[in-house]
């Protein structure tokens, strides 16, 4: 039933949309052109990559760690398990939290 009606919503969407997409893509790229403008100039603060970029690798004892971003899951992100195989530090990819494991024998 939903796929019979897919043609007729996407029509409907599609009438007057180049006007429409046009203003708005203008009015989004004004917005991200104001926010990264911002960042670029107050050179008193850090940005966040740098900010995590001062936080040290973790040290796990497994092979395996889960990176939730925050001890508290509100204000976390979605799990990441993440393979500690690897020599170099493994980064999570979604706060950049980076761990090693502690080769200990």
């Amino acid at each position: 039933m939903a796929m019979r009606r897919l043609p007729r919503l996407l029509k409907t969407l599609s009438l007057g949309a180049p006007a429409r997409s046009l203003s708005t893509e203008k009015a989004i790229s004004s917005v991200i052109g104001e926010h990264t403008a911002k960042w670029m100039q107050d050179t008193s603060k850090k940005s966040p990559m740098e900010l995590i970029n001062e936080v040290p690798p973790i040290k796990v004892d497994g092979r395996i760690v889960a990176c939730e971003g925050d001890i508290d899951p509100a204000l976390g992100h979605p799990i990441e398990f993440i393979c500690l195989d690897r020599d170099e530090p493994a980064v999570c990819k979604y706060c950049g939290l980076r761990f090693y494991q502690d080769h200990h024998h």
